[in-house]
């Protein structure tokens, strides 16, 4: 009965989305891949937003329910009937009465499964598709056949492009980017490699007063040069999404220098490798909202290069919906980790394939992140610098929480709305 509910909800808000776009009739920019993509659509929005009347998906909804929210402007009623009965009036109104509608859309996508991208995309055909990267092992793994189903799962909006349409790629991803080159869109490269359309170079850590606030970059795109600062979060991995951002722009001839100065403002996401003043004098880098192979090792190229840290804590918590390929990379992790800090401090039952080989480093195993969060309190001292990360599941925004100096920086955290708290 409830699958049957939810089918009959999923189509209902399919019909009323589709009928909304062709409707209006706006531009759309799909964000597609495995890691990253709340932070490049907020980014991506950011700058098309001097240009456009611009509508995002909020936070990561970029799902069979998230991206019909986005498009018609609602919240996600959960379990109220009258919140629903809302939603669908408010539709109705976007259908039958003039009303002003953005003429941007910027949607966030995503697969959980094989087939959800393709009933996203019977809502909406991009006219932009922005990827991200897609990773060796990608996160949802163990619900595909192999990774590189669940890469040709992500890549799929770019096959929905007209000729000659814009898709922006990382240029350090070779699938993505051989994939690209075999379409015949108008492909526009971001990243670190030298031959990329937008290049990002001399990645540093941001200070002010000795104190680490973000990252730094030069950019360089279409003969244009500026410097891209990202404030509020750690990691070379930050300055991807500006860069993304900054390649969407130039898919709309947004001069660079608008570009850079629209994204002054932006901050990755809650959880996203967010800095925070830490108890006992500590550093805290938030990486809490989820954990995949790829992202843990981005994450503990940063916690080995940060500067001016005493210890170097990496709290990292399960890697989920890794199938067969779970043990094997918690392993893997576990050597990279080994080489990155001074502590490792694995929570949950995956995790512990982490301490297995961890050498002679020091080892605090945990079952859950609130055990976690009551020993680490005591246990992190001045001039550690903590990472913490770990799938959405696991629910490391407790730990994170647990360190913080100001109490009131909570708000800041992932996972804050009350239907999370009340799952705690």
């Amino acid at each position: 009965m409830k699958t049957i509910l939810k089918f009959c909800v999923v189509s209902a808000l399919a019909l009323l989305s589709r009928a909304v776009v062709r409707r209006y009739s706006p531009k759309v920019v799909m964000v597609s891949g495995s890691v990253g993509k709340t932070s490049t659509k907020d980014a991506v929005a950011a700058v098309l937003g001097t240009r456009f009347f611009v509508r995002k998906s909020e936070k990561s909804f970029n799902s069979e329910f998230g991206v019909p929210f986005t498009i018609l402007g609602a919240e996600n009623p959960w379990n109220n009937p009258l919140a629903w009965l809302s939603v669908v009036k408010s539709a109705l109104a976007l259908i039958l009465l003039p009303n002003q509608y953005p003429n941007m859309l910027v949607l966030e996508v995503g697969a959980d499964r094989p087939g959800d991208l393709a009933r996203i995309l019977r809502i909406a055909t991009p006219n932009v598709v922005v990827m991200t990267r897609t990773p060796k092992i990608p996160v949802h793994v163990e619900a595909y056949a192999s990774p590189e189903a669940v890469w040709e799962e992500e890549f799929s909006p770019a096959y929905a492009l007209a000729a000659a349409a814009p898709l922006v790629v990382p240029a350090d991803d070779a699938y993505a980017l051989d994939s690209a080159l075999r379409m015949p869109a108008r492909v526009i490269s971001y990243g670190f490699a030298e031959d990329a359309s937008v290049r990002i170079s001399d990645s540093d850590f941001y200070e002010e007063r000795g104190r680490v606030i973000g990252m730094q970059a030069k950019v360089c795109a279409a003969g244009e040069r500026g410097t891209c600062v990202v404030k509020g979060s750690a990691g070379r991995v930050q300055l991807l999404p500006v860069a993304a951002a900054l390649a969407t722009a130039h898919a709309f001839s947004i001069p660079l220098v608008d570009a850079l100065a629209a994204l002054e403002g932006y901050e990755p996401p809650p959880g996203r490798g967010r800095i925070f003043a830490g108890k006992n004098d500590s550093v805290v880098v938030d990486d809490s909202y989820n954990a995949s192979p790829a992202a843990v090792e981005e994450a503990l190229a940063m916690l080995k290069s940060f500067p001016h840290a005493k210890r170097r804590i990496a709290v990292l918590g399960d890697m989920l919906e890794l199938g067969r390929y779970s043990v094997m990379e918690h392993e893997r992790i576990g050597a990279l980790a080994r080489d990155a800090a001074d502590v490792i401090a694995a929570v949950g039952i995956r995790a512990r394939a982490l301490a297995s080989v961890a050498g002679n480093r020091e080892v605090l195993l945990f079952d859950n992140s609130r055990d976690a969060a009551s020993a680490l309190v005591g246990y992190v001292r001045r001039g550690d610098v903590v990472l913490v990360k770990g799938s959405q599941s696991i629910r490391t925004e407790h730990i994170v929480k647990a360190l913080l100096a100001d109490p009131s920086d909570t708000t800041r955290l992932a996972r804050q709305e009350k239907k999370w708290i009340n799952k705690s």
